[in-house]
């Protein structure tokens, strides 16, 4: 029963990659990155401010860092994603997705002074061969002629970012709740949008894409970060990660299903290896430079 709260959390998530693809020409990406967290906060309110003013004076300490963390994580990844999909597939978003708990475990390494392992090495080069691969269209020689796309860019930044979100999360340990920490980067987050949500043409909701609004700001914005704590709770941050391993493969299954997007075999071949690579750095925990291995617990944290 515990494993149902990291699956749906994932689920959630691999939805939501849909709807980035399906906000591209509904709704402009700053006026669904404003309202997304503005729906999140708005709900979050009732529960969560009392507790905040209450404890306003202990907070108050961290408020930089939790602007910082706002930054990251909630602005800067999801808007970079509402972006690139307007010249990327959902398919290919969820394979980026992905990536984050490789990401997470490099940048472990250069700001936690994480030692590394050999499953990090072979994970990086492999995820690596397999980005290369997915985003030349398998094609690998032709990168030199035709350069990275800007989506593929944006993606890398966004998974990027909250892998750093997720190092820094752990670094600062912010004496903080779940939710009340959650609740201040949000509501940092939707202040850092409010001037790009300000200066774009059209910010107006229609029947077509109120819907993704109220997706992103509920279910992949509150519920499904309740229920991954939940399941890290209940079977550890090891444990609860693997599940994210599964997002490319739920994001393809929906987008061809659903948004008819075409599965080519760059698409297998690349995202395969990346996932392949992930996992070796997620499990293959062999210290380099040492005769016995040295088991270690990777903690990642998503929303």
């Amino acid at each position: 029963m515990a494993y149902l709260f990291p699956l749906l959390a994932v689920l959630i998530w691999a939805i939501n990659a849909i709807v980035n693809k399906l906000s591209a020409g509904a709704i402009d990406p700053a006026a669904i990155s404003f309202y997304r967290w503005a729906l999140a906060i708005l709900i979050m309110t009732p529960f969560i401010l009392p507790g905040v003013i209450r404890g306003r004076k202990s907070i108050y300490p961290y408020w930089w860092k939790l602007l910082i963390l706002g930054f990251l994580g909630m602005a800067l990844y999801q808007s970079l994603a509402y972006y690139a999909a307007y010249t990327i597939s959902a398919l290919t978003i969820g394979i980026f997705v992905s990536l984050i708990p490789l990401l997470t475990v490099l940048l472990s390494i250069l700001i936690l002074k994480t030692p590394p392992t050999l499953g990090v090495i072979l994970g990086g080069l492999l995820s690596f061969s397999g980005l290369v691969w997915l985003i030349s269209g398998g094609n690998p020689a032709g990168l030199l002629s035709i350069g990275v796309g800007k989506g593929e860019l944006m993606m890398l930044t966004a998974a990027t970012a909250y892998a750093l979100y997720g190092v820094l999360t752990k670094r600062w340990s912010i004496p903080l709740s779940n939710w009340q920490s959650v609740y201040i980067q949000s509501f940092f987050g939707m202040m850092l949008l409010l001037p790009d949500f300000l200066m774009t043409d059209d910010i107006s909701l229609n029947a077509h894409n109120i819907p993704l609004v109220l997706y992103a700001g509920i279910p992949a914005s509150v519920i499904a970060p309740f229920v991954w704590v939940q399941g890290v709770m209940k079977l550890g941050a090891s444990k609860a990660a693997l599940f994210m391993n599964l997002t490319p493969l739920i994001t393809a299954i929906i987008a061809i299903i659903f948004l008819h997007e075409p599965l080519h075999s760059y698409h297998i071949v690349g995202g395969t290896i990346s996932l392949i690579g992930v996992i070796l750095a997620q499990r293959l925990h062999i210290p380099l430079g040492k005769s016995k291995p040295k088991v270690s617990i990777v903690e990642v944290e998503r929303k």
